[in-house]
């Protein structure tokens, strides 16, 4: 989730990296989320598993929890609408149960409505103040709206729950980013990376902040790896780019604007760095 322009290289680095970083780190803030539901994997919300989840809930047709997890199911294989009749379901039978008030908070924020999914996520909040998810969700809604100091705030107090979820560092280190703040950033970073190494959005956010410290190398480095993660990602072909492009190395720099833009053409670094870079 990490964007990113660029200016001249070399003789501005320094100022170049900060400039590009505050650009490329929030662009790529929007692209590609880290949820709670994307963390599933893909066969739960295969139609066999949601058979399986079905036959569950015709046995016990009065069971909250039977909801609450076809509702995550229907979620990850995109059937938002079902998801929601789910949790809907889940929440009248238990009004109390904050994990799916969360859930559909979340589903609301994958259909844009983000007042019905701060509604949901501050439920939840009310039920269990240390529920680490809601704060996480709720936080990514407030991130995403440019609300950068209630998202920072709630980040905050889901690592001071003492989460296990290596979004709530992820997404502080993107608003440490923001800040300019890229020591803070990078140690954030690292951190979600030491939870779980194989997301490409952690090492794309770190390879910035090096980036915009000058330290081209550790960055490359993490851009690198952010590819061998997932090449399918644009974001991190651009970021490669640059580093060559900073290098001088236009033609390799040219390369992998080209594949970005192969693999999104609307992912403005990527085609603004290839018109920079491509030989006429």
């Amino acid at each position: 989730m990490n964007e990113l322009p660029l200016n001249r290289f070399r003789a501005k680095a320094a100022a170049s990296a900060l400039l590009m970083v505050a650009a490329l780190g929030l662009a790529g803030c929007e692209t590609t989320p880290i949820s709670s539901i994307a963390t599933v994997e893909t066969a739960q919300g295969s139609t066999e598993n949601i058979a399986s989840l079905t036959a569950v809930i015709e046995r016990n047709p009065r069971d909250p929890e039977a909801y609450n997890v076809r509702g995550f199911a229907y979620g990850r294989g995109g059937r938002y609408n079902e998801a929601l009749d789910d949790f809907n379901t889940a929440i009248k039978l238990n009004p109390g149960f904050y994990q799916a008030y969360a859930n559909r908070g979340l589903i609301y924020r994958f259909l844009g409505k983000n007042a019905e999914a701060i509604a949901d996520y501050n439920r939840s909040i009310q039920l269990n103040s240390n529920y680490d998810t809601a704060y996480i969700g709720r936080g990514e809604v407030y991130r995403t709206s440019g609300r950068v100091n209630e998202a920072f705030n709630d980040f905050e107090r889901a690592i001071q729950l003492d989460t296990t979820d290596p979004r709530a560092y992820h997404r502080r280190g993107l608003l440490y980013q923001i800040r300019g703040q890229h020591e803070f950033a990078i140690e954030d970073f690292s951190t979600a990376i030491s939870m779980s190494n194989s997301s490409p959005e952690p090492y794309n956010g770190r390879g910035l902040s090096y980036l915009a410290r000058g330290d081209d190398d550790n960055a490359f480095a993490d851009f690198n790896t952010a590819i061998s993660l997932n090449g399918e990602v644009a974001e991190s072909w651009a970021n490669q780019a640059l580093v060559y492009e900073r290098r001088g190395e236009k033609d390799k720099a040219a390369k992998s604007y080209a594949r970005a833009v192969q693999l999104d053409p609307n992912y403005k670094p990527a085609v603004d760095g290839l018109s920079r870079t491509k030989k006429v």
